[in-house]
């Protein structure tokens, strides 16, 4: 499949379809042969709106999942950009998000990808860009024939995750960062790898560092960079805020635990857990925090100052604590004039909603209470 023949008036044509909810009739009238494409590049642009800074650029769905947030692509790219690397190839460039912010900084790039159609995609969308030193090929990034043509100081690959996959391994990502730095490495020393997050780092058989990065509250990327590149052994970036904290080995152990909650709860963003660096934040805080909370997909802190920091993903006011159970907390939240409740407990999700619904019910008002759940205790918080 290609792009020939499929406009940007046909794409925003599907755009303004979808939005007024027509039937399939009206696409196949309106878009022509390839109208079940165009359509699903238009549902991806619609989607795609929190993802990038432009509304015009060309992917599928398929394309979107796997494209990099563009806060995240620049960030990187700035970082590659400040140790003064000339090129770079990127391996497996999908529609390219990440490999256009990379040629902003470089002198010149490769996007390498086996499907016909990404390549298209990010061809179109290095035009949108305006980037233009960007050599494009087709063809399967770990043959021969492509490692021959590649001439670049850093080789980048974000492979495919399969979603079934039951625990993160190199071996099993497409490309695996394994095949990619064994056909080349006879070219180059430096790689950047995207890897998820939650595989463990004594599977990644390099000396290097392990970024892990912050994305509006979210655990986003990991980030490895083989030793050429390294500035530490783990670090976390929180953006946009754009901080960074890095492992320092000769730092005091500070951090202490705490079994009852201080004035202020601390919630800890998920890139500082995962790159081991919570003594580091107590380092960097102003306050005297203590450990709280310590779960997959959230890190409490607490203390007695009131405290914003960008290191934080959020700070919280603590209102009140007692037993955790559903009746007591609606109680407390209604005699407290709480009209909303966000739990921040870990539950399966059918639970979770029906949790909420009866601490939800018969409150009134916009107030919003964040209800925790530390060993069998409710802490109810307010955001700041």
């Amino acid at each position: 499949m290609t792009l020939e023949g499929v406009t940007d008036g046909l794409v925003a044509a599907a755009v303004e379809i979808i939005k007024r909810g027509l039937d399939e009739g009206k696409f196949r009238a309106r878009l022509g042969k390839d109208w079940k494409l165009i359509v699903e590049m238009a549902r991806a642009r619609i989607k795609a709106r929190d993802k990038f800074s432009r509304g015009d650029l060309w992917m599928d769905l398929e394309g979107l999942r796997y494209a990099t947030h563009e806060a995240v692509a620049k960030y990187r790219a700035e970082r590659l950009g400040e140790l003064g690397i000339r090129s770079i190839a990127d391996v497996s460039c999908g529609v390219g998000i990440q490999l256009i912010f990379y040629a902003m900084e470089v002198e010149r790039a490769y996007g390498i990808d086996i499907d016909p159609l990404k390549i298209e995609f990010a061809k179109r969308n290095a035009e949108r860009y305006g980037v233009g030193n960007i050599e494009f090929i087709n063809a399967d990034s770990l043959a021969p024939e492509t490692v021959e043509r590649v001439n670049a100081e850093v080789i980048f690959s974000d492979p495919a995750r399969p979603p079934e996959m039951p625990e993160r391994r190199l071996e099993d990502l497409l490309p695996s960062p394994l095949r990619v730095y064994e056909v080349y490495r006879t070219k180059t020393d430096t790689f950047i790898f995207d890897l998820p997050p939650q595989m463990r780092r004594e599977r990644v058989p390099w000396k290097g560092e392990f970024e892990y990065v912050d994305l509006f509250g979210a655990l986003n990327r990991l980030t490895f960079y083989t030793e050429p590149l390294a500035k530490a052994e783990r670090s976390a970036v929180i953006l946009p805020a754009g901080v960074r904290l890095e492992n320092d080995p000769n730092l005091e152990n500070i951090v202490e635990w705490s079994e009852e909650p201080g004035e202020y709860l601390y919630e800890i963003p998920q890139s500082i857990d995962y790159a081991d660096l919570i003594n580091e934040l107590f380092h960097s805080l102003p306050v005297n925090a203590r450990m709280l909370l310590r779960e997959k997909r959230r890190v409490l802190a607490t203390g007695d100052e009131e405290l914003r920091s960008p290191y934080l993903k959020r700070t919280y006011r603590v209102v009140g604590v007692l037993p955790f159970h559903p009746l007591r907390i609606n109680d407390f939240l209604r005699k407290e004039g709480f009209g909303r409740a966000t739990l921040k407990v870990s539950v399966p999700q059918k639970e979770y909603w029906r949790l909420r619904k009866r601490i939800e019910a018969g409150l009134r008002g916009d107030r919003r209470a964040f209800v925790f759940r530390v060993g069998e205790k409710a802490v109810v918080a307010e955001s700041l």
